[in-house]
């Protein structure tokens, strides 16, 4: 009688148990940095389109006074814009910022505007995004600090 009620339990051994273990991990490993890659590429095109909105910010600037000039803090022509958000994603609040939004420069008629990506955040490494005035636009892809004849594009 005993023997029959042995064969009635049911469950799972140790070592199955750990073999389901195992592949949950393999399968984490692989998917996790997957993940990442994705979630990185979506705050640097959320950048990209706040530097769109950013541009057309300038463009009414300049329809204000015909000049792309005064649009940062203080009247002055680089740094902290003052006639758009400093951060992305704009849509957050600044203490979740992901990129700062600067004026690179700016004249009677043209500018240059940048994102850099926060250190210490997912975006660190991810290069700094560009537009200009002109329609330009480009990302260091690779990170190195200055922007190659191939990283005149952001979907490159």
């Amino acid at each position: 009688m005993k023997k029959d009620k042995m064969k009635e339990m049911r469950g799972f051994t140790l070592i199955e148990l750990m073999i389901a273990v195992a592949i949950a991990g393999i399968l984490v490993a692989v998917g996790y940095p997957a993940y990442q890659g994705v979630i990185q590429e979506s705050y640097r095109k959320t950048a990209q389109s706040d530097l769109m909105a950013f541009a057309a910010a300038m463009e009414r600037h300049h329809t204000g006074g015909f000049t792309y000039e005064g649009a940062a803090s203080g009247g002055s022509d680089t740094g902290t814009p003052t006639i758009f958000n400093n951060w992305s994603p704009a849509s957050e609040s600044a203490s979740d910022k992901r990129y700062t939004l600067t004026i690179q420069a700016a004249s009677a008629t043209d500018y240059e505007i940048k994102a850099t990506p926060v250190s210490g955040t997912s975006q660190a490494s991810d290069g700094i995004i560009l537009y200009y005035s002109d329609g330009r636009k480009a990302w260091d892809e690779n990170n190195s600090g200055s922007i190659d004849s191939s990283e005149y594009c952001w979907s490159c």
